[in-house]
Order: structure tokens, then sequence, then C-alpha cells
């Protein structure tokens, strides 16, 4: 049970949490269609990204951590994506500027975890 406590402490896992949160309320303002085409695409890869930096923290290997924050990247960039979508098709303002804001922020940071995981491997 404390390895879970330690996840919830690691602060690019806080941040992709309240990434998920955000996404969730705006995208549940939306119509169906909308929810239906861009707003399941959007919670579910921005969802990914707080998933995959979990699961890799549980497989107690440094590689294989890497590895699954390679994938949280990749959900991250698909995050973009969507947000671009959704504000090329008018269905966030404000707050795609203030998400994506977040997202580059959080690319940064997971950017530095991975090299931080990285010299754990030299270090070994």
């Amino acid at each position: 049970m404390d390895d879970f406590y330690s996840l919830e402490k690691l602060e690019i896992y806080q941040l992709a949490n309240e990434i998920g949160d955000k996404v969730w309320k705006i995208v549940s303002d939306w119509n169906y269609f909308e929810k239906d085409t861009i707003g399941k695409q959007l919670v579910r890869s921005t969802d990914s990204i707080s998933a995959n930096i979990a699961e890799g923290y549980g497989r107690y290997s440094f590689k294989e951590n890497i590895q699954f924050c390679y994938y949280s990247r990749g959900s991250l960039m698909e995050s973009k994506n969507w947000l671009i979508k959704a504000n090329e098709r008018d269905l966030v303002s404000k707050e795609k500027g203030d998400l994506n804001e977040d997202l580059n922020n959080l690319l940064k940071r997971l950017n530095g975890y991975i090299s931080y995981l990285k010299k754990q491997i030299v270090k070994k």
C-alpha cells in the first residue's frame, strides 16, 4: 500500500491527473456528438498520460518505467492533437490555452523524469 501512496506523491502523476480532471469537466458539458467524437478521444488520451506513468512506476524496473513514460509522452502528444482539433471546431477557447500550457509544463517535467530514470540505470 505504501507504493501507491508514493505514486500519488510523484509530481508528474499529480499534474497528469489534474489535466485529466480538467479535460473531463470541459468535455462533460459538450453535446452528444461532440463528446462521442473528439470528446472521448481527448478524455482517453489525457487519462492515458497518468495511467502509463502509474503502470511504469509499478514495474519496479527503471527500463520498463522509462518505456511507459514514453507511452505517456505519446499520449500527451495525442492529447495536444485532440485539443487542437477541439479548438479548430470551436469546442474550447480559453481552456485550450490553459490546457496547452499545462501539457507543455507536464511534457518538460516528464522529460526530466525520464532523464532521471536513465541516470539511475547508469548508477547501477
